[in-house]
């Protein structure tokens, strides 16, 4: 089994629905080969990143960057994992109020310096709440998933 981790922070019913329609696209009945590990970002440690083959990060915009709470996980697991999980599959998701792009920059900075392979653009989810961010969620954590059970991630 390849295990996918995903590492979402959600302090709103809409955020969480984000992180459920993430797990709800890449637990698809049709995959059957990933497991799916689901946990916030105060929750997560580098030996969490060591055991996944591929992480789907999400977070909010908060003042124009990434949580507090993504950060902080960032900040414990950057040098424990730096070596090991170079060419780690990610994506990501963010739900911004605004524009997203210090929200991306910032995460792409540290990426770049894990040297983790983003498999897509990242996910900006801009403006006012939309149901539609619902399925776009679901459709990344499907792709995810089904990408790595098909060995192409």
């Amino acid at each position: 089994m390849k295990q996918l981790l995903i590492v979402a922070h959600a302090p709103s019913p809409n955020t969480q629905r984000l992180r459920e329609a993430a797990e709800r696209g890449a637990r698809h009945p049709e995959v059957e080969t990933v497991d799916v590990i689901v946990k916030p970002p105060l929750e997560t440690g580098p030996d969490d990143v060591r055991a996944c083959n591929a992480i789907l990060l999400g977070t909010t915009e908060n003042l124009g960057y990434m949580s507090g709470a993504l950060k902080d996980f960032f900040d414990r697991c950057y040098y424990p994992v730096l070596e090991e999980k170079q060419g780690l599959p990610c994506a990501l998701y963010v739900r911004a109020g605004h524009d997203g792009t210090g929200t991306r920059r910032a995460v792409e900075g540290i990426v770049t310096g894990l040297r983790w392979k983003w498999v897509q653009e990242p996910l900006i989810l801009r403006g006012e709440w939309q149901e539609s961010f619902i399925d776009q969620v679901e459709e990344l954590g499907l792709y995810l998933a089904a990408g790595l059970e098909a060995g192409v991630l």
